[in-house]
């Protein structure tokens, strides 16, 4: 599982990317890799594409990610910019 730091804006978001595109190639094998967001609380929508070009990155290698512990901030974030479809959310996440 990875985590996400508590914040990430469009000044970071290249090297947040970098780190957790590393951590990526990291995980253990499997389809789904879960991404933890308990801890984003500062966002902007620098925080979307990073979670979408992770999404990318899996998909490119035949996987998948599942959001765990989004903020009501950000789920409503991404409906605003109309990717809400594209960043999948743990179902059973207490703050969904």
């Amino acid at each position: 599982m990875l985590l996400l730091p508590t914040t990430i804006t469009h000044i970071h978001a290249r090297e947040i990317l970098s780190k957790l595109v590393q951590a990526l190639n990291l995980e253990p094998p499997g389809s789904v890799v879960e991404v933890d967001a308990a801890e984003l609380s500062q966002f902007d929508s620098s925080a979307l594409a990073v979670l979408l070009e992770c999404r990318r990155q899996l998909q490119s290698r035949g996987r998948d990610m599942v959001l765990r512990n989004p903020s009501v901030k950000i789920k409503a974030l991404s409906k605003l910019y109309g990717v809400d479809d594209l960043i999948p959310v743990q179902k059973n996440s207490p703050s969904s």
